[in-house]
């Protein structure tokens, strides 16, 4: 019960600041992919100096490309 409270807590928070950037919630090393992907369906990822797209597709899998 308590995992469902910070859960709905995380959500709750992941959200924009006045200054644009969103803060996402991480719970034991866990980013869900719902507060990733608010209002879009691809996010990209700066790694070591390349950048990665993480895309949700239509059949609500995660693809990861460089």
């Amino acid at each position: 019960m308590a995992e469902k409270a910070d859960t709905d807590q995380n959500s709750r928070t992941a959200g924009a600041n006045a200054d644009g950037a969103r803060t996402i919630g991480v719970r034991n090393n866990r980013i869900e992919s719902r507060d990733l992907f608010v209002a879009t369906r691809e996010i990209t990822i700066g790694h070591e100096g390349e950048v990665y797209r993480l895309r949700l597709t239509a059949l609500n899998k995660l693809i990861l490309t460089k």
